[in-house]
C-alpha cells in the first residue's frame, strides 16, 4: 500500500511516499481504508526524532494520529463496528499517513453522520481537549479558562467544549497580533498575543485571574501562567511546542499561592485507560453529529503536500483543523 513517511529523522523534506505492507488486524484490531488523515503537532515532533529514530518495516516510520475511513475487516473478538462502516480512530502508535491502518478497537468509533473529512480532526485533539479541560484541569461551572495556542486542532477544540462544561469566560494567546482577529471565530471571548498575556489577562478578569490555564507551549509561557491563576487556580501542562528544557516549578511557590500544576498526555492515557479516550472520541462525535458541539470545516489538502502542511505547522501558520485527503471514499 501507498504510504508517506521517512527513514531518517529531520526536516519535511524527509517525508516521502512509500511503499509498505497492507496490516492485517490482529485479536481485538481493527482494520481501516483511509479517507482521511488528521495532521498534528505530535507527527512534526515524530519526524523531528523527539520520539526516537525510524524503526518501521522497511526502516521508515509512517506518521499519523488519527483517520477517518470505511472499516475494512476485523480481527478475533472484536464485536463492532462493522465491515463496511464508517468510523474515526486514535492511533497511538502513529501509522495514520497511509492507505490503511490496524488499530485496537477500543479507539474506534463510528463518526456517527458526521462527514468523514469532519471526523478525521477528531479522534486525537478531543479527547485531548476534554482530558485536559475535565479530567486534568477539573473545569467546573462559572469558571474562567486561558488556552495557549489557542488557533491550533486542540485549543479551538478545547474553546468549544469548555462552555459545554459550563466555563463562565474563554481566553486564549496566539503567536501574532494578525490571529487575534479569529476570537469569535474560534468561540473566545478575547485572544491576546502571547508575548504580552500576563498583564492583558489581569486586566480582563479585574486583578482576580482565571481559574484554569491550558498549556501545550512550555518554558517561559507556562511560569507566567502562574501568576495570571486565581485563588486554587490550575496550570495544565499537554505539550512542548516551544521546545524548551525542562521546567521545575517551586512546590513552596505553589503551596504559599494556592497553585497547582497538572498534567495530561493522550499517549500515557492511551496505554493506562484505553476505554478513556474512547468515551471522550464517542462523546465528541456524537456531539458534533448532532450539532450540540459547534465545529469549524477542516482545511482539507491533498495528501502529497504533506511535506508542506509539516512545514506550516513549524512556523505556526495554520489555525483550525488541517487533514489530509488520502482518498475521497465516503465524505459529504
Amino acid at each position: 500500500m501507498r504510504a508517506y513517511g521517512f527513514k531518517s529523522n529531520g526536516g519535511p523534506e524527509v517525508l516521502e511516499e512509500v511503499q509498505v505492507p497492507t496490516p492485517a488486524p490482529g485479536p481485538g484490531q481493527v482494520l481501516i481504508e483511509v479517507a482521511y488523515a488528521g495532521v498534528n503537532f505530535a507527527e512534526v515532533q515524530h519526524r523531528r526524532g523527539e520520539f526516537g529514530e525510524p524503526d518501521g518495516p522497511g526502516g521508515y516510520d509512517v506518521p499519523g494520529l488519527e483517520v477517518s475511513g470505511t472499516v475494512a475487516a476485523l480481527g478475533s473478538a472484536v464485536h463492532g463496528p462493522a465491515v463496511g462502516e464508517q468510523v474515526a480512530a486514535y492511533l497511538p502508535g502513529f501509522g495514520g499517513y497511509a492507505e490503511f491502518v490496524v488499530v485496537d478497537a477500543d479507539f474506534v468509533r463510528p463518526v456517527g453522520g458526521l462527514p468523514l473529512a469532519h471526523a478525521a480532526g477528531v479522534p486525537c485533539v478531543y479527547p485531548t481537549a476534554y482530558g485536559v479541560l475535565a479530567d486534568a484541569g477539573r473545569l467546573g461551572d462559572g469558571e474562567s479558562v486561558l488556552i495557549h495556542a489557542a488557533a491550533g486542532g486542540v485549543g479551538s477544540a478545547a474553546a468549544r467544549i469548555a462552555r459545554g462544561l459550563g466555563a463562565a469566560r474563554v481566553f486564549g494567546t496566539v503567536g501574532s497580533t494578525e490571529k487575534t482577529q479569529l476570537a469569535a471565530a474560534l468561540g473566545y471571548d478575547a485572544l491576546f498575543v502571547r508575548e504580552d498575556f500576563e498583564d492583558a489577562v489581569r486586566e480582563v478578569t479585574e486583578g482576580r485571574g482565571v481559574d484554569l490555564v491550558l498549556d501545550p507551549v512550555g518554558g517561559p509561557v507556562r511560569q507566567a501562567s502562574l501568576q495570571v491563576l486565581a485563588p486554587f487556580g490550575r496550570v495544565v501542562a499537554y505539550g512542548d511546542l516551544g521546545r524548551h528544557a525542562d521546567w521545575r516549578a517551586d512546590v513552596f511557590d505553589l503551596w504559599k499561592n494556592s497553585r497547582t500544576v497538572a498534567g495530561y498526555n493522550i499517549g500515557d492515557v492511551a496505554r493506562r485507560s484505553p476505554a478513556t479516550i474512547g468515551e471522550h472520541l464517542s462523546r465528541a462525535l456524537s456531539a458534533l453529529a448532532s450539532g450540540a458541539l459547534p465545529y469549524a470545516p477542516p482545511t482539507v489538502l491533498p495528501w502529497a503536500d504533506v511535506a508542506e502542511v509539516h512545514r506550516l505547522f513549524e512556523a505556526g501558520g495554520t489555525h483550525g483543523k488541517t487533514v489530509l485527503a488520502v482518498a475521497e471514499q465516503g465524505a459529504g
